[in-house]
């Protein structure tokens, strides 16, 4: 009798826009000062007020070395790459701390959750989404992903890659 196929991995898109990651939560990157990893982290706020937005405060901060940054507000906000050898963040533009170059080109992550969402894009041997007329949410974060990476020929080498960013991390 032959075996049994596995069923396939799963990924169902969550339809997050591209900021989602940024403005959300912490952002790691390499600490401008010892090089180590460092998070932007939204300023504290009133208890009653909602989850943090793009446009609020951040505060770059380093427990290794003790550098703590508020950004300036005359500085604007940028969330490009242009084909800069690194990814920065876009409040600092202090290189991000999950990345990794691969042989077709730069892979990175704002942090642990947007990396798990590429790990379990990646991974999936289905992948769901929206239907093709709810424009909203083609170009969300798995809609903008290069090409390269949503292609089942280089999962090995993507995986690799994030495994590689995932084993940086400091507990």
């Amino acid at each position: 009798m032959p075996a049994a196929s596995a069923s396939p991995l799963r990924f169902r898109d969550p339809g997050h826009d591209k900021y989602h990651f940024a403005s959300s939560g912490t952002v790691l990157v390499r600490c401008p000062r010892c090089e180590r990893q460092a998070q932007v982290v939204p300023e504290p706020r009133d208890a009653g007020s909602a989850t943090p937005t793009w446009s609020t405060e951040r505060r770059l901060v380093c427990r290794h070395c003790g550098l703590s940054r508020k950004r300036d507000r005359t500085r604007p906000i940028a969330s490009y790459w242009y084909g800069n050898p690194e990814m920065n963040d876009p409040y600092f533009q202090a290189p991000l701390w999950l990345q990794t170059r691969t042989r077709h080109g730069l892979l990175w992550a704002y942090n642990p959750e947007h990396l798990d969402l590429l790990r379990r894009f990646v991974q999936a041997t289905l992948r769901e989404h929206d239907p093709w007329y709810e424009p909203w949410r083609k170009m969300g974060t798995i809609g903008r992903l290069p090409a390269w990476i949503k292609q089942a020929k280089n999962r090995d080498e993507v995986l690799r890659g994030l495994d590689r960013m995932r084993e940086s991390l400091v507990s």
